[in-house]
């Protein structure tokens, strides 16, 4: 038997909502307890935390809501002494035959992002920002 391949630490998670009226989003979101925590409503987003939960609204910056991971980040966008770099994590996916629609340089370093999309199309970011 094969054993499964190892985990993949993709880092802090997030909901990527793409939202029509910025402004009515974040009202929705607030009266569900949310509060806005990081993000720039004259560039169209915003970031909202309630608990451990974060919702990014994007308004106009892409055409479909959207899983979003960071490596090198905690849930409170505070670097991590060590994580597994974007690259790598593209190499290992690679290796398990899911090829990014959007791919970051290998040979490259720092910053960078891939994206995969599920079975249904739904689209997956890994947003490196360290």
């Amino acid at each position: 038997m094969t054993a499964p391949p190892q985990p993949l630490e993709l880092g802090a998670f997030s909901l990527s909502l793409a939202v029509k009226d910025l402004a009515a989003s974040r009202r929705f979101y607030e009266a569900l307890g949310f509060t806005v925590y990081g993000g720039d409503p004259a560039h169209h987003y915003l970031l909202l935390r309630n608990g451990s939960a974060t919702v990014g609204l994007f308004q106009g910056m892409f055409d479909r809501n959207m899983l979003t991971f960071n490596p090198g980040w905690d849930n409170e966008c505070q670097t991590l002494p060590a994580f597994t770099d974007v690259r790598e994590v593209q190499r290992r996916l690679r290796e398990r035959g899911i090829t990014p629609s959007t791919a970051a340089d290998e040979a490259g370093s720092g910053p960078a992002h891939i994206v995969v999309a599920d079975p249904d199309g739904n689209p997956v970011l890994i947003d490196q920002h360290v």
